[in-house]
Order: structure tokens, then C-alpha cells, then sequence
């Protein structure tokens, strides 16, 4: 019988992994268990019929031997439909990988990343890996991007995410051509959200050598549990991130799945428009019970309840089966991210807010 004493272990981490607090994700109910899911702007249509039909007609050789590791299939699809060489493009294992690389690739500890708040956490923690120096500069109320503060702060990396989470709003393409031209290190548009937005930076590749944009199929695409991403940029800033890259980091089911879903583009469309189209009426409804919101070209609203006590809703939420996010930081905790579902979706999720507000 092994005697078991209790003592204090020592760290094996770095200081910096042992100081940060990592991020977490938004909650993943078990699956089977009967909740209405809003808090992680999954798309609550399913994937392209294309790209189902790919899984079916699976070859256990794709299983058997290593992948393609430029994902060139996924990559001629892309270039088909955005109309950009395969060169200026990099497949990822969801864009977090391709944020990953970026910082791993150019930022350093002497070296800063730079990006507005509030946006996506996970800017913070990759920089707390790293490590880097992180410069957080303030939204204004009205998210109206903070241009020379930005500029000033002199970022080895500037992360703008564009439509930005959780505020929904787009960035105007003068904007961040006015950032890219200014700015000393490389610019990440990250684009997540784009498929259910107006405007694209797209065009600013071509214009500016430090730029790239990071894209998913996890939103528009409704291919989440896929994990593939990619981003478009330079091939001479492409030629420093696949150095940095895992050789193998996209897997040939992934591969497959993605370019059928990319080359839909009509189904991927209808989608959009349909989540746009209840995000419209969704917006009505919250308003109507006294929700203050902002414009959103995304498939969540964030949405401030005419008392301020998100937290409460959130967890009078929570017990009826219905999930939102609620972010407890600054500027945020009078707010909840609610992402656009189904009709019937959000009409419980409208039900179930009016004795709570």
C-alpha cells in the first residue's frame, strides 16, 4: 500500500503560465441535454447538405495517412470563391490556431500586441503565453475605433476584430486602411463573423503587405465542431507564419468538409440571410421589453437590460434551460451576448425574459 503525503508542489510552468488565469470557454451542455443554446453564436442551422455527403462517402485511406499539410484542397476552394492565388492563403486549425501562430511568430517578450476592448479575450491570453506586453486601449461608447491611441501604442501585432464580439459592430473599411497604413507591425482583421456582416477588409491584403485576415467556417458555415479556419494574407507574411505552424495542424476529414462547405456558397448564404433576418426581429422583441442594444452585424446581439442586472437574468435564465454569456468585466457587466437562434428559440428566450426585467 503507497503512503500518500501531502505536500506543497512546486511549479513546473513558466511565470508567465503560472500568473494567467487562461481563458474560458462559453458553456457546453452535455450533448442530449434539452437547453436552448445562446451563448456561443453557433449557428443554429445545420451544415451545407455538400459537406454531409462528404462524411458519408468517407475513405478510410484520408485515416490512415498523414494530410496534406498545406490543406490544398480546402485552399483551391477558397481561391475559387474569393477569387485570391492559393499562395496568399493559409489554412488553420480554426482561426484561434491561426491567431496563435501570428503571436508566436511575431511578438516577443520585449514586443507588444496591441487591440481595443472590450473584444475577443482569447487576443489576451495568447499574449499572456507568449509573453508579450499587452496594451488594452479603450472603446468609446459609441465603438468608434480608437486610431491613433493604437498606432501609439506601436503593437508587434494589432488585433481588430471586425465584426467584433461581443459588440456586434463592423469597423468602416476607411478605418482600418487608415490603421494598416500607420501602424509598424502586422494587422490582424480577424473576421469571424464577416458571412453575416455588410463589409469585408478583404481588399487591404492586396493594399498592405503587414496585413492579414483571419476567417472560420465555425460561424457562417455552421461548422463549429470542424475546426477549420484560414487565414489571407502576403505570401512573404505567410512565409515567416508557416514556419511556425504545426506540419500536419489541419486533418484531411476537416480538409474535405470544408472545401464542400466553402464552394456552397449559396446554401451558406441563405443561412446568413435567414439568421440575419431573425436577428432583426429578435432586436424588436428585446427592445420592446426595454433591452438597450447596439447595431450588429453578427449573428448575437449584445443587449444591456433596462436595470443593469445582467448577471441576475443571466442565472434566471440559466435555470429555465436557456443559455446567454455574460462577460464579468469591465464595461460588461451590465450586459449579456445573446446569439440569434431559431425563431422558436428566441421567442422562449423572449418569454422567459419578461418577469425577469
Amino acid at each position: 500500500m503507497i503512503a500518500v503525503q501531502t505536500m506543497t508542489m512546486s511549479s513546473y510552468f513558466r511565470p508567465s503560465v503560472d500568473a494567467m488565469e487562461g481563458y474560458v470557454p462559453g458553456e457546453q451542455p452535455k450533448p442530449g441535454t434539452n437547453i436552448i443554446k445562446l451563448n456561443t453564436n453557433e449557428n443554429p442551422y445545420p451544415p451545407s447538405p455538400d459537406a454531409i455527403a462528404v462524411l458519408r462517402t468517407l475513405d478510410s485511406e484520408w485515416l490512415r495517412r498523414y494530410p496534406d499539410p498545406y490543406a490544398n484542397e480546402f485552399r483551391q476552394a477558397i481561391s475559387q470563391v474569393l477569387g485570391i492565388p492559393t499562395d496568399w492563403i493559409m489554412v488553420s486549425n480554426g482561426s484561434d490556431e491561426l491567431l496563435n501562430v501570428i503571436v508566436r511568430a511575431c511578438a516577443e517578450q520585449s514586443s507588444r500586441v496591441v487591440y481595443p476592448m472590450p473584444t475577443y479575450v482569447l487576443y489576451r491570453t495568447l499574449t499572456q503565453i507568449q509573453p508579450a506586453d499587452i496594451v488594452e486601449v479603450p472603446y468609446g461608447e459609441s465603438f468608434c475605433l480608437p486610431i491613433e491611441e493604437l498606432v501609439a501604442a506601436n503593437g508587434a501585432v494589432t488585433f481588430i476584430a471586425s465584426p467584433n464580439s461581443p459588440s456586434g459592430h463592423t469597423v468602416p473599411l476607411a478605418d482600418l486602411r487608415q490603421l494598416a497604413a500607420q501602424v509598424s507591425g502586422v494587422l490582424v482583421i480577424d473576421e469571424a463573423y464577416v458571412d453575416f456582416a455588410e463589409e469585408t477588409a478583404l481588399p487591404l491584403v492586396q493594399e498592405f503587405e503587414n496585413v492579414i485576415i483571419a476567417r472560420t467556417l465555425s460561424k457562417g458555415y455552421s461548422l463549429a465542431g470542424l475546426r477549420l479556419g484560414f487565414g489571407i494574407a502576403n505570401p512573404n507574411l505567410l512565409k515567416g507564419l508557416f514556419k511556425v505552424k504545426d506540419s500536419y495542424n489541419v486533418d484531411a476529414i476537416a480538409c474535405a468538409v470544408g472545401a464542400a462547405a466553402m464552394r456552397d456558397q449559396t446554401y451558406k448564404n441563405d443561412c446568413a440571410e435567414k439568421v440575419k433576418t431573425s436577428r432583426a426581429k429578435l432586436a424588436g422583441d428585446l427592445k420592446q421589453l426595454g433591452f438597450r442594444l447596439w447595431d450588429s452585424q453578427t449573428n448575437f446581439l449584445l443587449a444591456q437590460p433596462p436595470q443593469g442586472n445582467a448577471e441576475q437574468i443571466f442565472l434566471g435564465l440559466k435555470q429555465q434551460g436557456i443559455l446567454v454569456r455574460y462577460f464579468k468585466q469591465s464595461g460588461l457587466e451590465d450586459k449579456l451576448r445573446i446569439t440569434v437562434g431559431l425563431d422558436e428559440q428566441n421567442q422562449r428566450l423572449v418569454e422567459a425574459l419578461r418577469p425577469l426585467v
